[in-house]
């Protein structure tokens, strides 16, 4: 028999308010950009690269996708990029971190459907600022028992957070758009995950799903989390 959920921990970017969609946009900025040193693959490719290098130094979010940019310039041009090339690229950053909030269909009134039943949490990693800047510009804050924002995803983190919150983990549900981030780690630290597929979701966040995992479910919107919460909780 399941244990009875009580604790219900949202990821943001994608899966509540539209994120990947403006660093696809920037990227394509960048790439032309430069589309005399390589075209927009190869660009992209070498952006990729040194995002992956970079994590671990600037973590997630605009302000390392940024820099990762400002150095993919230097290397692709032999050091040559012009102080014009680093002045847009710190402009399109500038832009990026603008950008208008988009809330995902289904987000309000999903969050408003068991907000009254379960504690809420959202657990989003990234840059501070610029998270609690989207949370606030997305009308959603009210429907929060508590936020987080985290440097990383681990399964550790989850166990932590589901513990502070919550009765623990096993408790717990973690609802989300990467199955790396949101999904599996959760799932490792004892809980359910619930995967919210999204049509564009970051390179890095990619992994295989879970199918053989009885805690791993999926869903096509948000929309079906109130029931799919309900069944599981009442297994």
């Amino acid at each position: 028999m399941a244990e009875k959920l009580s604790i219900i921990g949202f990821d943001a970017d994608d899966t509540l308010w539209q994120n990947e969609q403006f660093f696809r946009f920037t990227e394509q900025e960048f790439a032309k950009l430069l589309e005399d040193h390589g075209d927009h693959d190869a660009i992209s490719a070498r952006l990729l690269e040194a995002e992956r290098r970079n994590l671990g130094h600037y973590g997630f979010g605009v302000k390392g996708f940024t820099l990762s940019m400002i150095e993919t310039a230097i290397e692709v041009t032999d050091g040559q990029a012009p102080a014009t090339v680093i002045s847009r690229i710190l402009e399109i950053g500038r832009d990026l971190m603008n950008h208008p909030m988009e809330t995902l269909p289904g987000a309000a009134d999903t969050l408003e459907a068991l907000a009254d039943d379960y504690t809420i949490v959202l657990i989003t990693k990234g840059d501070l600022f610029h998270q609690e800047k989207k949370l606030a510009q997305s009308g959603l804050g009210d429907f929060f028992d508590a936020i987080e924002i985290v440097s990383d995803k681990k399964p550790d983190t989850y166990q932590t957070l589901f513990a502070r919150h919550g009765d623990g983990p096993e408790h717990a549900v973690m609802v989300g758009n990467s199955l790396k981030s949101d999904v599996i780690p959760a799932i490792e630290a004892g809980g359910w995950g619930v995967h919210v597929p999204h049509p564009l979701t970051w390179v890095l966040e990619h992994a295989d799903a879970p199918w053989e995992n009885q805690r791993f479910r999926e869903i096509k919107t948000l929309a079906e989390l109130p029931e799919l919460v309900g069944r599981i909780s009442e297994a």
